[in-house]
């Protein structure tokens, strides 16, 4: 789990979305075993999603910096991390996100598959993440069997 938050990295604001986030991913199923908080900035994105990678963890969860504001460069840090898009993650979120609020149109969340690590945006809002997180739950056990070679269906 990878918070992207200046004001929580500098602790002027608590990190609700992560905690939550991994929570969720516990109960589908997953072992939780890192989570970082890193300002909105490109390079640190870019380098922890790549410390990830390299360490062959299989999901890698990311939460903020998917807004408008110039500062919001989590999809952009993401796409130049993975190798291979996997676009329907983010997508199937976006329309939940759009079902519920006309703002749900604004996130710009990116998924994508680099090695073997499916990469998928979450907005920061807490709200938002428990929205969204249900819609790729059930998934997830076999993104993890298929990234790691077995195709059966």
């Amino acid at each position: 789990m990878l918070t992207i938050s200046t004001r929580v990295s500098r602790r002027e604001a608590d990190d609700e979305s992560g905690p939550l986030l991994a929570h969720l991913a516990e109960e589908a199923g997953a072992d939780v075993q890192a989570m970082e908080v890193v300002p909105d900035d490109f390079a640190l994105i870019e380098d922890r999603l790549h410390h990830y990678v390299d360490d062959d963890f299989a999901l890698i969860f990311t939460t903020g910096g998917t807004g408008l504001t110039p500062d919001d460069v989590t999809p952009e840090a993401t796409r130049a991390v993975i190798d291979r898009a996997a676009p329907g993650f983010a997508e199937a979120m976006r329309a939940e996100a759009l079902r519920r609020t006309p703002m749900g149109i604004l996130t710009r969340g990116a998924s994508g598959i680099a090695h073997r690590s499916l990469i998928v945006n979450f907005p920061g809002s807490p709200k938002a993440v428990g929205e969204l997180f249900p819609i790729i739950a059930p998934t997830l056990r076999h993104v993890v069997d298929t990234l790691h070679g077995d195709s059966s269906h």
